[in-house]
Order: structure tokens, then sequence, then C-alpha cells
């Protein structure tokens, strides 16, 4: 089965991680982002993938080779302006062939069993199934309307959500995962509590007659162009309501949520990336170091990402803060949904909301 990998944005919430990498090259528990995501899909006998590219293009290209360590043959297909999601499948419509495929968001890190959306998708003949979550919490993601199986329509942020991308929204992702991984590996449960919001995974299963609803050559989202344009003219859109984890990784704050999250299922609280170095008297814990990371003796850190290349020097206390080399923003324009950050010497340090 073909699949392809959405993973063409900006990544301005991640910034100034993203300031020398795309979001898809970002370093996740010990691989790229991308590659994540790749061998989640090889998982599930998805073999041929492409993934679309536009910000720091061949840093995603650098990460990811050819695919074959994640389980995958890749390919690229690049935007010189962004398309959006439909769009962005559009651009790609020639790697794709007369069968079922899947799309999946690149920020994501997830264990929902994709089997049984399969399933429910061949068993329903929907033209595309979608894989939803319970939002019991009414966090800030869309909410889906459904009934008696089907997608019907997509509204806006629960009522009593979070008005901001704070660390509150953060530990939702952690929810999700507590909630709803006591089912994984149960058949989902797709009869719905009327009172309980259902949110959009970022995964979804295709028909080859998509591409008749998607226009050519210009921005489209599913969303938004594609999906209620079809429901209209009277095509079946299924709903399939999953159980297990799911992690979106959009922003600094979940990134070191979910790092910090999974890093503990495995009876650790630190990610040494390659080449990296925490000397004796240095004290690291609860954080993600990326390549080449030097943390020296009498410093402290916590709670925390250090890009690739910082150094931090002895006496220095970083917590609750992502940190890269200040050369890769000197000169530059922070973008607008970024978080702020000063120069302290050689690094550039963001405090993270609490």
């Amino acid at each position: 089965m073909r699949a392809m990998i959405l993973a063409a944005g900006y990544g301005t919430r991640l910034w100034p991680l993203t300031a020398d990498r795309a979001k898809p090259a970002i370093p996740f528990m010990n691989r790229p982002l991308v590659g994540y995501v790749a061998e989640y899909l090889a998982r599930y006998d998805c073999r041929e993938v492409i993934v679309n590219l536009h910000h720091e293009a061949e840093s995603v290209r650098r990460a990811l080779g050819d695919g074959s360590r994640f389980g995958v043959r890749l390919s690229y297909v690049e935007e010189p302006l962004i398309l959006g999601t439909s769009g962005a499948l559009d651009n790609a419509r020639d790697f794709f062939d007369d069968q079922t495929f899947v799309l999946i968001n690149g920020k994501i890190a997830t264990n929902i069993d994709l089997a049984a959306a399969l399933d429910t998708h061949r068993h329903t003949g929907a033209l595309a199934t979608l894989v939803l979550l319970p939002n019991p919490k009414r966090e800030r993601y869309s909410t889906v309307e459904v009934s008696e199986g089907l997608v019907r329509g997509f509204g806006g942020y629960p009522v009593n959500s979070s008005a901001s991308d704070s660390a509150g929204s953060v530990l939702h992702a952690a929810s999700v995962l507590h909630t709803s991984s006591k089912m994984a590996g149960a058949e989902p449960d797709n009869s719905l509590e009327p009172d309980v919001p259902l949110m959009f995974t970022g995964i979804q299963i295709l028909e080859p007659r998509i591409f008749s609803y998607i226009p050519r050559g210009v921005f489209s989202h599913s969303t938004t162009d594609v999906y209620p344009l079809a429901i209209m003219l009277g095509e079946r859109i299924a709903a399939h309501v999953a159980g297990g984890m799911w992690y979106e990784l959009s922003t600094i704050q979940r990134y070191l949520e979910t790092s910090l999250t999974l890093l503990r299922q495995e009876e650790r609280d630190v990610e040494m990336g390659e080449g990296s170095v925490v000397e004796e008297g240095a004290q690291v814990s609860a954080a993600v170091l990326w390549e080449n990371v030097r943390v020296e003796r009498g410093a402290h850190v916590r709670r925390a990402v250090l890009g690739a290349g910082v150094r931090v020097p002895g006496g220095e206390m970083i917590e609750n803060a992502a940190v890269v080399r200040a050369e890769l923003v000197e000169g530059t324009k922070r973008p607008d949904k970024a978080l702020a950050g000063e120069r302290r010497g050689a690094n550039f340090v963001v405090p993270l909301p609490q």
C-alpha cells in the first residue's frame, strides 16, 4: 500500500528548533520525526511513501535518505508554494496508483491500529475514512461532526476549550494517551457518547477517486474544500473512532512533553543525540539533547531541549526552555507564532510557558 506524509509546513511554532532544519527533520526518539511516522506506516505494510517538502527541503532529504532504515522506500515532491493538505495530494497525484492509500500528518506520534481503520474503510465502502479520537477534555482541536458512523461536517473548537496553546494543551496529548491506551488492541468503539466531541488525528484512508474532488494546481484543504463538497454530492466519509496512543508535536512544549513521556516508558529521562557529551559533575534531567551538544561540569539542565551544537557552560542553569546556537537566529525575525527568547552568550534561550 502507498502512503503520503504531509511535511511541508514551516514549523513556526517549533522555532527556533526549526531555524536550520524542517520540522520533519527534527530529532525525535533517536530518529527524524518523519522517520518515526514512516516506521509506523511500515508496520502496516505501507512501504511506498512520498513526503512533500518546502521549508529547508534538503534537511529532510539528508535526514531520511531513501527511507530504507525506516522500513520504507521514500520519494519526495517539492512545493514551491505551500499547497494545503489537499493541494499537496494534487501535487503528488502521479505517485498514486488506482488503489486505496493512506494520508498522514507528519507531526504526530501514534500507535493507533491502522489495520482496524482499514477494516472500517473497506466495510463502509467510503470515499475516505477519517481516524478520530474522543476529546473528553474539550481541548483546542477542531470538532468533527459524526452520525451513524459517517462524517457529516467539521466544526470549531469545543465549548470550554483552551483559548491558547499553553502547557495545558501539551498535557492534553498525554491525557489522550492515558485514557485511550487502555483500549489499545481492542476493537474500536464506534458507538458515540453525544456529549464527548471527536477530534481528527491527521490519519485518513482514501480511494483514488478523491482526486475528482481536489482542484488542480491551487491551494486547498481537505476539511474545508474537499470533504464538504464530497459530502454534499452524496459521498460517504466514514468515521473510525480509535483507541491507542496519539500525540501531536506542533509546538516546543508538546515536543518536549511527548518526548519525556515516551522516554519514561523506556525508564529513562534523557535523550542523547550523536556526539553529545554530559561532563562529569553536570546535572541533566528530563531533557532532549540533539547532536553534538556539550553540557559542561557544574551546569544544570532540566526540562529542556538543547539544539544541535549547543554548549552549556559550567555554572549555567537551563530549566524549562529550548536552546539553540545564537548564530542560527542572528539577524532573523522571529515568526509570528513563535515564542520569544533572548541571547545568553553563544546561546539563544526560549523560556517555555509554565
